[in-house]
């Protein structure tokens, strides 16, 4: 096969083979496809799409380009959750040991931000000391340990997406259906997945805008994840303004280990980490229905044995062994923090959560090319939701900055990002819909 002939078939449109997706999986897996032709890939597929015997090829090549882990050993259900992205999104840090501490196992292999939106590995990169990329001995050993690992991919798990994931992320292919599809189930695939959720995002804060372009995607997710094996249950959520109270690496890692000891709970955040979480034990079979899944986390949560396990594993991928107890002081902390008053006093009426992700981006907590380093301190905090009454002793956020010049441009971004009105409009349902294989 000629790679160049395959990329101008897919570009004209034509729907590729099995053995012709596998061949340029492999391409991009062993570095025989060039840079540019695998951003050529990309943008063809963003452009023309894929047929579903092409995703489930497609993602079916891409788990098989690495190693694949097994968890048997461990004689535990193995469940996952993954999102779409948004700002302010860190239900992961708190889904993970809620259902580790149920006796599932987590094996939770994450990825780093995408245009506008955060990352988990980048958050727990804030923490001190922990392995975002640890040798698989030492997630084995988190595993056994704790129930829980959230870990990159090694250089070994699905190191096609590895390649492909960061080269989407420079050249405008982030939004495609197909990709994401098969970026997202090929890693939990090679995680060793029983069980998949979901949590498929819309709005401005969202690669999908539109509830039916997010729909599509949770249809593609599940159709596929069913064709290669792998039971998934997908929710749609809204993300039209920030998921909890703050946007930004460390602060966000800070608002889970606050909602985790319960020290606070923002609503729309603790609504949509409990609707997964209830959807995850039923996935792993330790919840006959969504009563005895929300009694079950409800118990997790006010026990604290939520809490024990996130710093459990923690500690055991290199943290600190007191992190829940000093986190604030274990985590980087910006030094200028400025509040963001709005234009007027009024309501905040609607918000471009994109253009807040854009602004910690600008701050310098997130990636304009895979190499760039991240400020793990900066982003916001105390972020007003919509439907809040903001003022000169109600600000919009407080932004959290390395220098002052930095700190007034986040400013500016985020007052242009939030429009006030009179009264607060109607409400959104926060999970709009539900699908499953």
């Amino acid at each position: 096969m000629i790679a160049k002939e395959l990329l101008a078939r897919k570009r004209d449109g034509a729907a590729l083979a099995a053995d012709e997706i596998a061949f340029l999986v492999g391409g991009i897996t062993d570095g025989s496809l060039t840079e540019g032709q695998v951003a050529a890939f990309a943008m063809a597929v963003c452009c023309r799409g894929m047929e579903r015997a092409e995703r489930v090829a497609l993602t079916d090549a891409m788990t098989r380009s690495g190693r694949v882990l097994d968890w048997r050993d461990l004689g535990k259900p193995v469940v996952d959750k993954h999102s779409t992205g948004g700002v302010g999104d860190k239900t992961s840090l708190m889904l993970a040991p809620i259902l580790a501490a149920a006796g599932a196992a987590v094996p939770m292999i994450s990825g780093r931000g995408l245009g506008h939106t955060g990352g988990t590995l980048d958050k727990l990169d804030a923490i001190p000391g922990y392995q975002t990329r640890p040798p698989l001995d030492r997630i084995r050993a988190a595993m056994a340990e704790t129930g829980a690992a959230m870990v990159g991919q090694t250089d070994d798990l699905a190191p096609a997406d590895k390649r492909l994931y960061a080269i989407r992320d420079t050249t405008g292919t982030v939004e495609s259906i197909p990709l994401i599809t098969a970026s997202i189930l090929s890693k939990k695939l090679a995680a060793g997945l029983q069980g998949l959720v979901l949590d498929v995002k819309y709005g401005s804060g969202a690669f999908m805008a539109r509830p039916e372009q997010a729909r599509a995607l949770a249809q593609c997710l599940v159709e596929v994840g069913d064709g290669a094996g792998l039971a998934v249950t997908a929710l749609l959520t809204d993300m039209n303004e920030v998921l909890g109270d703050s946007a930004g690496n460390a602060l966000e890692v800070l608002e889970a280990v606050e909602y985790l000891t319960g020290v606070r709970r923002e609503p729309r955040l603790d609504a949509v980490t409990r609707g997964l979480a209830v959807e995850m034990l039923r996935r792993a079979g330790l919840a006959g229905d969504e009563a005895e899944g929300a009694a079950c986390v409800e118990q997790l949560l006010a026990s604290g044995a939520a809490a024990e396990t996130f710093g459990r594993m923690v500690a055991s991928l290199g943290g600190p062994s007191d992190f829940m107890a000093k986190a604030r002081a274990h985590l980087p902390a910006a030094p200028v923090v400025r509040p963001v008053l709005p234009a007027w006093p009024g309501v905040l009426a609607a918000l471009d959560a994109r253009r807040v992700g854009l602004a910690v981006l600008a701050l310098g907590g997130g990636r304009n090319a895979p190499a760039d380093p991240i400020d793990y301190a900066v982003g916001f905090s105390r972020c007003a939701h919509i439907g809040d009454a903001v003022g000169p002793d109600r600000p919009l956020a407080l932004v959290h900055a390395r220098t002052e010049a930095a700190a007034q441009v986040a400013i500016a971004a985020l007052q242009a990002a939030a429009v006030i009105g009179d009264r607060a409009p109607a409400a959104r349902p926060l999970i709009l819909d539900r699908l499953e294989s």
